[in-house]
């Protein structure tokens, strides 16, 4: 490849100007060259790729391409942004950088460096000590967009008709989407849509070789934005416009990508996020580019282009329906997969398919309804395990619950299903005039339930708008208001547990107004009077039928309650009977987060199959003592100490465009917004509690489950490429035996796609050439595998499809497919990190003992994503307990905390 580098010479001199410039940045020595990278990705002809980290050391490869761009070129697209950069300050020092490096011979007006030619092994590897293959650094934004343009340069065939891709770069690695978009005529209008081939570099746990994910998705295209524009948060736009320079390699495969947002000081749509598309006229003055507001006002006219240029504004859910209903069909993406393993072929190779490790793909479940079977049987019996299951959470105890409604319809749907899940005749109603309660008793539970309209607690927070105080503060203040109303209005009923069930407007009708939903205020309060809560949209304000969202309603309480009961498990003598579960979540908010304060606690579930009302239970780090869960979740929302943080630092901007490279390997996000020093005392106190919680199951045998993404940040041992089989390490000692921690210990990691295509799509196939999908444990032929896939099979919920519809290229048999919503069980990978291996037996003395077989605890955690009602889980239900207890970590702000 040509490769350059920024240069010591002009690397110093942009640097001083920006820091003149900036004097009062965090990192005025960091150069801001996001931007100028879009830029150049876009409208130097040949650049495929941009380096990381170049705005920190001109000696470092800035960017790759297939061929030398000329200085003519270089220069101008250089000048537009240093002068940029300082326009607003009216700075006369970059207006006349711009004016050398548009002069005559840019190449001596400022020293451009030159171009250099370079080997780059697109396969460069570094093995782990644990067998992890890492690729070279720059190998996760450079692979993606090398696949990109070779893929960009070949045409997609389907069902007689023809798409051409174009390359988006993106944070973590490279997109392709099909231009121009395809349409649908639904209700009167044109919708637009596209494929999307998102690719990223990932590596997988013990693999010798690292991989290329390549993930195919629908890209929506919104037409008509039906928000107001002081409600943009921020939406992409793709931008498509010709080079202006003449000839040159890679024409016509590049979308600009640009963020369209609010300016509140304008107040009017502008560009945000260093969007290139500012300076682009500047460098192109004969052709009419997109004003902010004009494409806000009219994106149909841009999509379909004005002269040879357009753009397309991504769709969000936020800017209104869309009747393109997002996901591809299995068939389509595996004709997409064929494509690309075809285009690749033989640089790179598809990655062998998957095998059934066990036919024991659920637990022991109660009979499915189907044919053959007494209509009923199945749900009266769910029923009674519900309610044996709702009595040992309970333990003889009233379970007294009030539900604020505001629409009838909704009362009436909670009242009705709360009997039907728990095999209970109609309720009593107890009440005398004008008190709506309920009552039901029977078989160790007494429910009673006291329904009275919300009023003016389920209303917007009135958050003041003053600018001089910050929002964190501001939002708190709105919470103790609305927590004063609730302690006036309401109060928990003694001598049993306490729940509350508020409905209340969707999230999109307080859009209008930040802050203003004031369903964490609301929990809030009630946590304050013990009382747990649990929430229920408007009827117009969600999908679903009003009966299925009261069911999970109830459900969802009674999991607070701690009222659900693990699956009993069909893998074999080879689990300990007395097993417990035990789970780690790390609870991360910014000031992005709920309360606009940030938040970093770990929360840690145990799960004890078959014991009575401690069944459930969650770690109180304080008084080091396992607790019920709903205690826990209480506790969560009045914690302090660990769970509020000091107030973080602006990330510098080259940190974040670097941000996924660690991420993408599997290993520890590179992006740290914290000040210096706290992400460490971060790491250390979580480790700590780690191996405190683990002395304190030593009893017994124990599996622990932990997101390896979510909690590899404060435990960064839990990386791909820090990774050893039957090891376990904490901050910088060497990792140790397992087995120290416990005798019975096993570890299993799990990871979804995690928004960054970290686990690959499936599909699953048979011999006959039918695709679909399969639930079930997969693995490799390797009987020493400690990777498995553990996939579940489409909700009843989700609308059955035929497995052969086409929403790319609509057949005409299937033409209204484009408005079909195609839903893809995600992949979710197990590792199994630590078991009683044959040499992990040797090590501990114990080389009699019959040995783990790694795959039997695949087949667990997999199965722990079943329980009492269908569909499965994302996550084993240990871990999903964990997660949700989250919800309850709300800390507040200044002299409200």
């Amino acid at each position: 490849m040509r490769v350059l580098r920024l240069g010591e010479d002009l690397h110093a001199e942009l640097t001083r100007m920006h820091a003149e410039a900036n004097k009062g940045s965090a990192r005025p020595d960091r150069l801001p060259v996001r931007r100028l990278n879009s830029l150049l990705r876009a409208m130097a002809p040949g650049v495929m790729a941009t380096g990381r980290n170049a705005g920190t050391d001109g000696g470092l490869p800035w960017l790759y391409a297939r061929e030398a761009v000329p200085p003519q070129v270089l220069a101008p697209v250089i000048g537009t942004w240093a002068a940029g950069m300082y326009r607003e300050d009216d700075d006369t020092e970059g207006a006349d950088l711009e004016d050398r490096l548009r002069s005559e011979d840019p190449a001596e007006a400022v020293r451009l460096p030159d171009w250099e030619t370079e080997a780059v092994d697109l396969t460069e590897t570094v093995t782990s000590p644990g067998g992890t293959a890492e690729p070279a650094a720059r190998l996760y934004g450079l692979l993606p967009e090398w696949v990109a343009f070779r893929l960009a340069a070949r045409t997609f065939r389907t069902g007689g008709s023809t798409l051409h891709f174009r390359v988006e770069s993106s944070g973590n690695g490279a997109r392709l989407v099909s231009w121009p978009p395809q349409r649908y005529e639904s209700r009167g209008r044109t919708w637009y849509y596209s494929a999307c081939l998102s690719i990223t570099v990932h590596t997988v746990p013990f693999a010798p070789r690292f991989r290329v994910h390549v993930s195919a998705q629908v890209r929506r295209w919104a037409t008509r934005l039906e928000v107001r524009p002081h409600q943009l948060g921020g939406t992409t736009v793709l931008l498509d416009a010709p080079l202006p320079w003449p000839g040159g390699p890679d024409r016509s495969h590049r979308l600009m990508v640009n963020t369209l947002g609010y300016d509140r000081r304008a107040k009017q749509p502008a560009w945000r996020h260093h969007s290139p598309a500012p300076l682009v006229p500047e460098l192109d003055i004969v052709r009419n580019y997109p004003d902010p507001t004009e494409l806000f006002t009219h994106p149909e006219r841009w999509i379909n282009g004005c002269g040879d240029v357009a753009a397309g504004i991504v769709h969000h859910p936020s800017n209104g329906p869309h009747q393109v209903g997002p996901g591809l069909m299995p068939r389509e993406r595996a004709d997409l997969d064929a494509w690309v393993e075809e285009g690749l072929r033989p640089l790179l190779t598809r990655v062998p398919d998957l095998t059934r490790v066990t036919r024991s793909n659920t637990p022991s479940l109660l009979p499915r309804s189907g044919a053959g079977r007494e209509p009923g049987v199945r749900e009266a019996q769910l029923a009674l395990q519900r309610r044996a299951a709702l009595a040992r959470a309970l333990d003889g105890r009233p379970l007294e619950v009030e539900v604020l409604w505001q629409s009838p319809q909704t009362r009436a749907a909670l009242l009705a299903q709360l009997p039907k899940l728990i095999g209970l005749p109609a309720g009593e109603r107890t009440g005398a005039a004008g008190d709506d309660t309920w009552r039901w008793e029977g078989e160790g539970v007494e429910i009673r339930v006291h329904a009275r309209p919300a009023g003016p607690l389920a209303d917007a927070l009135p958050v003041s708008r003053e600018r001089g105080r910050p929002r964190a503060v501001r939002l708190a203040e709105a919470v103790e208001g609305r927590c004063r109303l609730v302690a006036d209005r309401s109060a928990p009923r003694p001598g049993g547990a306490s729940l509350v069930i508020a409905e209340i407007a969707g999230k999109e009708r307080f859009a209008a107004v930040p802050d203003s939903d004031p369903k964490h205020a609301l929990r809030i309060a009630w946590a304050r009077q013990g009382r747990l809560s649990q929430f229920v949209n408007l009827p117009d304000d969600t999908d679903g039928s009003l009966e299925h969202r009261a069911r999970w309603t109830w459900l969802d309480a009674f999991r607070q309650l701690g009222a659900i009961s693990p699956p009993a498990h069909r893998v074999g003598a080879g689990i300990p009977g007395d097993l417990q579960y035990a789970a780690l979540w790390l609870v991360r908010h910014t000031r992005k987060g709920p309360t606009r304060y940030p938040a970093h606690r770990l929360v840690a579930v145990r799960v004890r199959p078959g014991e009575g009302p401690g069944a459930i239970e969650g770690w109180d780090a304080e008084r080091a003592e396992w607790v019920p869960y709903p205690k826990l979740l209480l506790m969560l929302s009045r914690a302090e100490g660990p769970a509020a943080e000091p107030a973080e630092e602006p990330v510098a901007e080259e940190a974040a465009e670097g941000s996924g490279e660690g991420a993408a390997a599997g290993g520890e996000p590179l992006r740290s917004a914290a000040r210096p020093g706290v992400e460490q005392h971060r790491r250390r106190e979580t480790e700590r509690q780690i191996r405190a919680l683990l002395f304190q199951l030593r009893d017994r045998p124990t599996l622990l489950l932990a997101d390896a993404a979510n909690l590899r940040q404060c435990w960064p041992a839990l990386r791909n490429g820090a990774l050893a089989r039957d090891l376990l390490g904490f901050g910088t000692e060497p990792a140790q035996r397992h087995t120290v921690y416990g005798d019975g210990l096993r570890t299993v990691l799990v990871r979804d796609a995690n928004a960054r295509e970290e686990v690959a799509e499936w599909y699953a196939h048979d011999a006959r050439g039918r695709v679909g999908f399969a639930e079930g444990v997969w693995g490799t032929a390797d009987p020493e595998s400690r990777v498995f896939a553990s996939t579940a099979s489409t909700p009843h919920t989700v609308a059955k499809l035929p497995k052969g519809l086409m929403k790319l290229v609509p057949t005409a048999q299937g033409r209204t497919a484009p408005g079909k919503t195609a839903w893809n069980p995600g992949q979710l990978e197990v590792t199994v990190l630590c078991c009683l291996s044959e040499k992990a037996l040797a090590d501990s003395g114990r080389g009699g003992d019959t040995p783990d077989r790694p795959a039997e605890w695949a087949t667990l955690t997999h199965q722990l994503r079943y329980h009492d009602d269908y569909p499965p889980l994302a996550r084993p239900l240990p871990l999903h307990l964990a997660r949700l207890a989250g919800q309850y970590v709300l800390p507040l702000a200044g002299p409200a905390r």
